[in-house]
């Protein structure tokens, strides 16, 4: 291991050093292939292989909707013209999402006997989105994207017949979808106003400088991507964002609500007499995306008359970035699930700096139409509300937590005694740590009610609830079923999954809970729906989804266990090919990896994965190496502890290098892997943490690394786990900063990035700054920019390219190292 560089870096030179490295490319540095390439062809395969629908289960539990996914689209449809604005993607030929998933095809499957209908009638080409069951569940909602316009379109479960509801065009902009109203007859949506006109010209010469001003005060933000720069933006975010709410029945009659504005959210309440309705309006900001523009919450009646004004929020830029800040004023309004029509809303105690010391931080209110009066107090909380699921006046689950402490609470209220103060009192179900995945009681299940809202689902008239849990285990995850007495505050386990699968609860059939759909899976079979007789034990397939990838049969999978040198448990799930066994030599390998932060060594020591999921090889999957002969180690774990006042990032390298080394030792001692071939790959945070092995070990012979964030002095407020900012922790963002150490990478590195890249910190630039560092200290790398890719990267042409550079790379530096590149391990 090399010895680390003095830490303590004058903030003054940062400027300089990153000017230094972010000049223009030359020539020389230019790519050499202008096309895309295609890797071998056991990868296309895997890349081209259909994927398994998605399903929806009805309110009634007697049909599954199967949605039928398309591949990867060409790179001609991320091509086409997008709008960054207030950190939305907006496509503006049809006004909605630009980068929004789709179905094409639309099944239903009757549970009781298994009898299949198609939903006929789709438009050709069909690009079906925001798929919804109507509250009886006689109907299917959803919209189809035309290249001109987004429609409305419902399906009707008897027939199977599906129908274009009206011709206007939606606007989805703001991404708000139709929502039904309890009759199961009509839908509240937001259209594009009639009385829109022409998209605002751009500025053929600018009117004068854009210029921002700080009047003094504080306002921190995180590196937030797709801003508004200039005045030309807003105005093409108040032309695309505007809205006109309407009332659509299913004959086609069309009802604007109200005047058009800037919709930024609408719900209508559970007994479909009012809307909620949440609008945007200037002073727009260049520092904060949409969500924290000021902001109008009203609700409206159905003839669209502001009934009641709850709050009229400023513009919110001076948040702190301490983790558990949040807004001032009301905040996650939302109706009461269970009531004809109540708001809730929450609002902080604190002033919402989640850094000030106090003894309350949140308390839940509740209003009830005609909303008149004083709000009703229902709780208040000592911790962060982080949310709430209604069941009766009797009951309702509150949640509230705590970063700094990782605390985590469960409270039980009775909303209809909330005026009453003894009444009210809550009632404490869970206190524990978040980080403890093996005390993790469950999820409350819901089941949706008259109206289609989701409550909680109870038995022995009120007094069971039922917990679905991930049942993390040292023996890995083992998904559950309690029933929990709320009474006694004790559970009984009515299903748990049991070895060589992994079946996971999906929803109970029945009111009496005898029956469960379970989604159920093992290594090689891939995941497929099951009624369960909970009694009998006995299972009955519902569906018969096939291996997706069958290139892929017959590997090896294993969840291993081993320690790093200060005793803190860690654990990775390693693969090796089919056909491979041990005695037959080590191979080539390839770490995949993503760090985490933890507050204990106990925390960071749990297993976090089950060795019997089946083993998905989706594109971008380190799976596929697998068919080239790699051994893949994937995720290993790689704990940033901080225990007790020591913040975790403060020996973030020490602690990387330390989890590195072990695991790499364990697959030696193995016999699995070859130690001088072995490359480390990471996405995003993990691309982080490949740069950072490299600049501070040797333990790898090249890295991979997807989209990461290289230099931490561009993300100043903040990134990942780190609520400190650059004033506040200098050392450590330099310390942790792969860039400040470029000239220390002496192992092959491939950078990848998409250049429309809207993830927070990680800016192509990132990429781009980190490559001419390396550059310029004489390292071996590359930089491939992707065109049109996001964070995540979607064209096939896009994914298939991806392979090809990390095919080539690894066969070059791993597989075939050549002796004469090889630094000493």
């Amino acid at each position: 291991m090399r010895s680390s560089r003095p830490a303590r870096i004058w903030l003054g030179l940062l400027v300089l050093i990153v000017s230094a490295a972010a000049g223009p490319a030359t020539a020389e540095t230019a790519a050499t292939e202008s096309v895309y390439r295609v890797p071998p062809q056991a990868l296309v395969d895997i890349v081209d292989a259909p994927l398994t629908p998605t399903v929806l289960l009805d309110p009634r539990r007697e049909w599954l909707l199967l949605q039928e996914r398309p591949s990867l689209p060409p790179i001609s449809e991320l091509s086409q013209r997008e709008l960054r604005l207030g950190g939305l993607r907006i496509r503006p030929d049809n006004n909605g999402p630009s980068r929004s998933a789709y179905v094409t095809g639309l099944r239903l499957l009757r549970l009781s006997d298994l009898a299949e209908r198609r939903i006929m009638g789709l438009p050709e080409g069909a690009r079906l989105q925001n798929v919804q069951w109507s509250p009886d569940g006689s109907r299917i909602a959803f919209t189809h994207s035309r290249p001109d316009g987004i429609e409305l379109w419902v399906a009707e479960v008897a027939s199977g017949q599906a129908r274009r509801v009206v011709d206007a065009r939606l606007n989805l902009a703001a991404e708000i979808p139709p929502q039904w109203l309890r009759d199961g007859r009509t839908l509240v949506c937001t259209l594009v106003p009639a009385s829109r006109g022409p998209e605002p010209p751009a500025p053929a010469v600018p009117a004068g400088p854009v210029i921002q001003e700080n009047a003094g005060r504080a306002a921190p933000a995180r590196t937030f991507q797709d801003l508004l720069k200039s005045p030309w933006d807003e105005a093409l975010f108040e032309h695309y964002l505007s809205a006109q709410v309407v009332r659509v029945t299913l004959d086609g009659q069309v009802t604007p609500l109200g005047a058009p504005g800037l919709v930024f959210d609408l719900s209508p309440s559970p007994d479909g007499r009012y809307l909620l309705v949440q609008t945007l309006h200037r002073p727009f900001s260049y520092l904060v995306p949409a969500f924290r523009f000021p902001q109008r919450i009203e609700v409206w009646d159905l003839d669209g008359r502001v009934v009641h004004t709850l709050a009229d929020r400023p513009l919110q830029e001076e948040i702190p970035i301490t983790f558990g800040s949040v807004a001032t004023g009301p905040r996650e309004a939302a109706w009461r699930a269970d009531a004809p029509a109540t708001l809730f809303w929450v609002e902080a105690l604190d002033g919402g700096d989640a850094g000030r010391e106090a003894a309350e931080r949140d308390r839940l209110y509740l209003l009830p139409a005609p909303f008149e009066g004083d709000p009703v107090p229902l709780a208040t909380l000592e911790l962060r509300f982080s949310g709430i699921v209604w069941g009766n006046d009797s009951l309702a689950l509150a949640e509230e937590g705590w970063w700094k402490t990782r605390r985590a609470r469960t409270w039980l209220l009775r909303p209809g005694a909330a005026d009453k103060s003894e009444q009210a009192r809550p009632e404490l179900l869970f206190d524990r740590s978040s980080e403890d995945r093996y005390a993790d009681p469950g999820i409350p299940q819901t089941a949706p009610n008259a109206w289609g809202r989701p409550v909680l689902r109870t038995a022995d008239s009120g007094r069971t609830i039922f917990l679905v849990g991930e049942g993390a285990s040292p023996e890995g995850d083992r998904p559950f079923l309690d029933a929990f007495d709320l009474a006694a505050k004790k559970p009984r386990r009515l299903f748990r999954s049991a070895a060589p699968y992994y079946e996971e609860p999906v929803d109970l059939l029945d009111a009496e809970g005898r029956t469960l759909l379970t989604l159920r899976e093992a290594v090689e079979e891939p995941p497929n729906y099951f009624v369960r007789d909970l009694k009998s034990g006995r299972l009955r397939p519902v569906t018969r989804f096939p291996h997706p990838t069958p290139q892929l049969a017959g590997l090896h999978k294993e969840l291993i266990r081993y320690a790093r040198e200060d005793g803190v448990q860690l654990t990775a799930t390693l693969y090796t090919p089919a056909g491979w066994k041990p005695g037959d030599g080590p191979l080539p390998a390839i770490f995949w990896v993503y760090p985490q932060e933890f507050k204990t060594a106990d925390a960071a020591g749990q297993v976090t994965t089950s060795p019997y999921r089946f083993a998905r090889a989706r594109p971008g999957s380190p799976l596929l190496w697998l068919t080239q002969g790699y051994a893949v180690l994937d995720n290993p774990t790689l704990p940033i502890v901080g225990e007790g006042d020591r913040e975790p990032n403060d020996t973030y390298v020490q602690q990387l290098v330390s989890s590195a080394k072990a695991a790499v030792d364990e697959v030696a001692r193995r016999g699995v892997a070859d130690p001088r071939r072995i490359a480390i790959g990471g996405h995003s945070y993990g691309a982080f943490t490949t740069a950072n092995l490299l600049a501070h070990s040797d333990l790898f012979a090249a890295g991979i690394a997807e989209s990461g964030a290289y230099n931490r002095t561009l993300t100043p407020f903040g990134f990942q786990a780190e609520e400190r900012d650059l004033w506040k922790a200098p050392q450590t963002y330099i310390g942790m900063s792969p860039f400040m150490y470029a000239d220390k990478v002496n192992e092959p590195l491939l950078l990848i990035h998409g250049q429309a890249d809207s993830n927070s910190g990680t800016d192509p630039i990132q990429s781009e700054r980190f490559f001419n560092a390396l550059k310029g200290n004489g390292a071996q790398a590359r930089l491939v920019m992707l065109p049109f890719e996001s964070h995540g990267y979607r064209a096939r042409e896009s994914v298939l390219h991806v392979l090809w550079e990390s095919y080539e790379w690894l066969d070059r530096y791993v597989k075939n190292r050549p002796a004469a590149t090889a630094s000493a391990p």
